[in-house]
């Protein structure tokens, strides 16, 4: 996109928003239940949206994301709960009369549409001139950097250009509220990356609150400035892309946000403060959050760039040292990454030194980057 035409764009917008402005609103959700048939899939929901925010909806397959996603825009009906826009429930309104708009996964625009009868369609169903549909599609195309493609069928564009027209029809009504159900997840790689930006920088500029559902974690972090982990519906955490990364409130969280690697251990109280003890190795908390928790059987969970490869008799110098033994290794590039054999599990490790198969060794983890829970909450997630 040229900054030129971007700047130029958003000035032709500017302009014919001055009777309507843009501007993000406020959604409150609360006791929402939804069901498909007998199962109910939404249990109970509670969030708020702030004006402006850039919030992902993020979990794995089947969690409600989308359904939830779904529910605020009008297209899946509510068993129960209110949706509050601006203080005003639309819980029971259909999708027009929300203020929201909807970009798709699949893009959904009209094969037998040009550009501008796309991005303009909204615009038709309320009522606007050809005159006025016609400036602000091409505001809009500025904006979008796509300037005199109004005639062009979008069977004829890339894919880049068919996300960045479906943004355009999404935005063209002026929405308060900008929906996004995974629309990134058909595009390339490197073209994937660069709508990332794009789509952010366009709702920071314009002051949408934006609602964005993925399973990609790297985009979510990258997107959003909240996150709302759900697990089989219901909220498991919200928080910041820090916040939720760093400090998981649960063991399922832990596991989604890729601290896959799993090692038993158990805590344990004295006088003198709370020790680690994991495969034979042991280590003091009194440095780690970790500490806060009751002595007993738990589980530890880590990721693969955590932990390092060292002698198995290595000094513990404050860290776990788990003595373990090479079962597998692959060179992905740059690094090797192992299987190691550690406590009764397999571990997975990436370290730049080559070791042979079957070699003894120790894997150091650092006490301060464990995410430690109980056993019996542990076992949910495992």
């Amino acid at each position: 996109m040229l900054e030129q035409d971007r700047d130029k764009g958003e000035g032709l917008l500017q302009a014919g928003l001055q009777d309507n402005p843009r501007s993000g609103a406020a959604i409150s959700v609360r006791g929402l239940h939804v069901a498909y048939g007998g199962t109910r899939v939404l249990h109970g929901v509670d969030l708020d949206f702030t004006p402006g925010s850039f919030t992902a909806l993020l979990g794995s397959s089947g969690c409600g994301k989308t359904t939830l996603l779904r529910s605020l825009s009008g297209f899946v009906p509510v068993q129960s709960g209110s949706i509050l826009v601006g203080g005003r429930d639309v819980a029971s309104l259909p999708p027009e009369k929300r203020g929201m708009a909807m970009v798709f996964q699949s893009y959904a625009l009209w094969p037998h549409m040009t550009v501008l009868q796309n991005i303009g369609y909204g615009l038709k169903l309320r009522g606007a001139s050809s005159a006025e549909i016609a400036t602000k599609v091409a505001a809009m195309l500025e904006f979008l950097g796509l300037p005199g493609y109004e005639s062009r069928k979008v069977t004829a564009l890339s894919g880049g250009q068919r996300q960045r027209v479906a943004l355009g029809r999404a935005l063209a009504i002026d929405p308060g509220i900008l929906l996004l159900d995974e629309p990134l997840s058909n595009l390339d790689a490197k073209i994937r990356m660069t709508m990332r930006h794009e789509i952010r920088a366009i709702q920071q500029r314009l002051g949408l609150t934006a609602v964005h559902v993925t399973h990609d974690r790297e985009e979510a972090m990258t997107m959003a400035d909240r996150l709302v982990i759900m697990q089989a519906g219901r909220i498991a955490q919200v928080g910041t892309p820090e916040e939720v990364y760093d400090r998981p409130a649960t063991a399922f969280v832990a596991n989604f946000m890729g601290a896959e690697n799993v090692l038993p251990v158990r805590v344990e109280r004295s006088g003198q403060g709370a020790s680690l003890h994991a495969g034979g190795a042991s280590a003091s908390l009194a440095a780690s959050p970790s500490a806060a928790f009751p002595a007993g059987e738990a589980v530890a969970y880590f990721r693969d760039d955590v932990a390092r490869l060292d002698a198995v008799d290595a000094p513990a110098s404050g860290d776990l040292v788990v003595p373990g033994l090479i079962a597998a290794r692959a060179y992905p590039g740059g690094v090797y990454r192992y299987r190691v054999e550690a406590a009764g599990r397999e571990i997975t490790v990436d370290d730049a030194t080559r070791h042979e198969l079957g070699t003894k060794v120790g894997l150091r983890i650092p006490v301060q980057r464990l995410h430690i829970f109980p056993a019996t909450e542990a076992g949910i997630a495992a």
